[in-house]
Formats: structure tokens, sequence, C-alpha cells
């Protein structure tokens, strides 16, 4: 198994740079023989922000991609159940993906809240200010 960085996992989703991403969809194509990839928390959260940001795709967007390519046996993740529940709250509220990701985490460690400063999330299950 291979962890994939945020950058070849971004040229993997994004034909952007015709080389890089051949090299990244080799790369997944060998690992995917070879026991397959594995993406962690981190590179997930960095990789929403950069297809939000720099890409500028919509969330519908970026979660469907990224829910398929999830979904692949291949593909492995820390905490798939969290990673999926993250996506749904980012897809219909207006938080970050990581902040979803971090209270599914929090939840999964027995805490009853995530404190924040963030006025939008306030608004929603599971945080409060501090």
């Amino acid at each position: 198994m291979i962890a994939l960085d945020t950058n070849v996992l971004v040229r993997f989703l994004v034909d952007d740079d015709p080389a890089q991403c051949r090299r990244a969809r080799a790369l997944v194509k060998r690992a995917t023989n070879r026991g397959g990839v594995f993406i962690s928390d981190i590179v997930l959260c960095e990789t929403v922000w950069v297809l939000s940001r720099a890409y500028r795709l919509p969330r519908k967007d970026i979660c469907g991609v990224l829910r398929q390519l999830l979904m692949a046996r291949e593909v492995a993740l820390p905490s798939p159940d969290a990673a999926a529940r993250a996506f749904d709250a980012y897809e219909q509220r207006k938080g970050d993906f990581a902040d979803y990701l971090i209270r599914e985490h929090a939840e999964a460690a027995g805490c009853r809240t995530v404190a924040t400063f963030d006025k939008t999330l306030l608004e929603e299950h599971g945080f409060t200010p501090p």
C-alpha cells in the first residue's frame, strides 16, 4: 500500500498538468495492484480545500468525485464512515469539510462538543462557543 500526498491526489483528479497527471495515474494504477492506496484525513482536508479554493469547484462536485474515489475497494482511509458523514455535512451545510471531520472524530472520541469561534458552525449540532 502507498500513501498519497495531496498534490498527487489532486493531480490524479484534475487534469491540469498532463505530465504530472499521467505520473499520478500510473502510480495509483501500480498501487492498486499492490494493496491499494491510503488517503489520510489530512490529505482529504487539503484536497477539498484545493478543489474548492484553487479550482473553485462547487461542493456538490467535490463531494461527488471524492465519494466515488473513496468507495473504491483499493482506497483505504483511517475512518471511512467519519469521512462519509463529514462529506454529507459539507455538501449540505456552510462549514468547511475539515470542521465536520473534526466533529466526527471528536464524537468518536467521546467528546460532547467541539469548541469553536466559527459563528457559522455554532448554529449546528456538535459545536459550541468556548
